[in-house]
């Protein structure tokens, strides 16, 4: 289980989030929607300590870490049990594909080259990606750069993967491939929190979906509540925005 208490973020005098509490179960997939600047991919950055918060506290199954305080074996300890999915890739681009994935296994968890290499390997053909282990970033989609960003994530066996917005640098017609992985993985059981404009995956993948706005949660409950009968005006202003979008673009 995952259960942030707390977590407030600033920039300056600008409050990101205030005082957000969650809890998502071992296995569960949630879902955060809200328009943009509403603190989605901030709370992500936060749980990873890619952004410090200014307050709060998180647990991870046995592990808990109170933010303010952390102090580098913390955030170590963190990063071992979380892994982020980002929106631009974040690949190396001198790298090929396997080495990418290598990179946390060795630097990160100390893996011998050989386990590292096996270990990608693994990881790599999961994500359908088996054929281009010596490819370069440059050499590849961005559907299949993202899904590089997958198998490196998922290489480190965390207890929880955070996806923020993982298809939004995609063409349309790219999109699909990296939900599809991620649907996959969701049978599996790993634990996921998935920042997206996807409502269609949002509505079938998750079994807990949050609304963000202005740095708070909003509203939240299970997925057919939240899209069915939420019962916020805000939310309900966002969905009927971004499903008539959704509906307009396909």
């Amino acid at each position: 289980m995952i259960k942030l208490t707390n977590i407030s973020k600033s920039f300056g005098k600008h409050e990101v989030l205030h005082r957000i509490n969650l809890t998502v179960e071992k296995g569960g997939v949630v879902v955060i929607l809200g328009p943009s600047g509403s603190g989605k991919t901030t709370l992500l950055r936060c749980i990873n300590y890619l952004e410090k918060p200014n307050e709060g506290q998180i647990e991870i199954g046995d592990f808990s870490l109170d933010y303010k305080h952390a102090n580098k074996k913390d955030i170590h300890n963190l990063r071992q049990r979380s892994a982020m999915v980002f929106q631009h890739y974040n690949l190396f681009k001198h790298k090929t594909v396997l080495e990418n994935v290598m990179e946390g296994l060795i630097i990160v968890q100390k893996f011998s080259a050989d386990a590292a290499k096996s270990k990608s390997i693994e990881m790599l053909e999961k994500v359908g990606l088996g054929a281009k282990l010596a490819a370069y970033p440059s050499q590849l989609s961005g559907g299949q750069q993202q899904r590089v960003g997958i198998a490196r994530a998922l290489a480190l066996n965390p207890e929880v993967i955070l996806f923020d917005e993982p298809t939004s640098a995609l063409d349309p017609e790219l999109v699909g491939e990296v939900l599809d992985v991620i649907r996959k993985i969701a049978k599996e059981g790993i634990t996921m929190i998935v920042v997206t404009h996807e409502m269609g995956f949002a509505r079938d993948v998750s079994n807990h979906v949050v609304f963000m706005d202005e740095g708070v949660i909003v509203e939240e409950g299970r997925p057919q509540d939240i899209f069915g009968a939420p019962k916020e005006e805000r939310t309900k202003q966002f969905l009927k925005r971004i499903t008539s979008e959704w509906a307009y673009s396909i």
